[in-house]
């Protein structure tokens, strides 16, 4: 049973309800013994982090709103074509569930070689520590300080280095203008 072969296909879900429809899967696969069938139900994220009165608030943003990836044995190769099809009507009649990517003929079509690695590349990229802005900082603009020996001053943002997360800010100290490095997580924007 084990030697099923399996692909990618790619479930559209309501937005928003990805997290529940991917539980759902995973328990009724699970309580119904189909884990030789169903092997994995992914749905991408990246983490995405902001400043809300000074500390550091990060989320998981969904890179694919509306959809989970499940990788599963839907053709049938052999004797066990009934159960393949059984898998698709469970997946279709998922809460949350709308329904696979299909052909005309309602056929789930299975992903290209080429988009899984794409997608569980950017899935691995993701697990990393790459981080993004939600509201991202302007060469320019005016900064406050939130930790470290300049904690409290203002400054005006000189260089970015998104790569590496750091600024150069100028500070004014005792009346000179005084450039820093500060790493992204040390500020925050001023409220307009």
């Amino acid at each position: 049973m084990s030697g099923q072969v399996k692909k990618w296909y790619v479930v559209k879900t309501i937005a928003g309800k990805e997290r529940k429809a991917k539980e759902y899967i995973d328990n009724e696969v699970g309580r119904m013994g189909l884990t030789d069938f169903v092997s994995n139900v992914l749905i991408p994220t990246e983490k995405v982090y902001s400043f809300r009165n000074g500390k550091k608030v990060s989320k998981d943003k969904t890179l694919f709103p509306g959809y989970i990836f499940v990788e599963a044995a839907l053709e049938s190769h052999s004797k066990n074509s009934n159960k393949e099809g059984e898998i698709i009507h469970i997946i279709r009649n998922i809460p949350n569930v709308l329904d696979f990517v299909t052909e005309k003929d309602g056929k789930p079509i299975p992903m290209q070689p080429s988009e899984v690695e794409r997608m569980l590349g950017k899935v691995d990229e993701s697990m990393g520590n790459n981080e993004e802005l939600l509201e991202p900082f302007v060469i320019g603009e005016e900064i406050k300080i939130i930790e470290g020996p300049f904690k409290n001053f203002t400054g005006i943002i000189e260089e970015l280095n998104d790569e590496k997360k750091k600024l150069k800010v100028v500070v004014k100290i005792f009346g000179r203008k005084t450039p820093v490095e500060l790493s992204f997580i040390q500020v925050e924007k001023l409220l307009s």
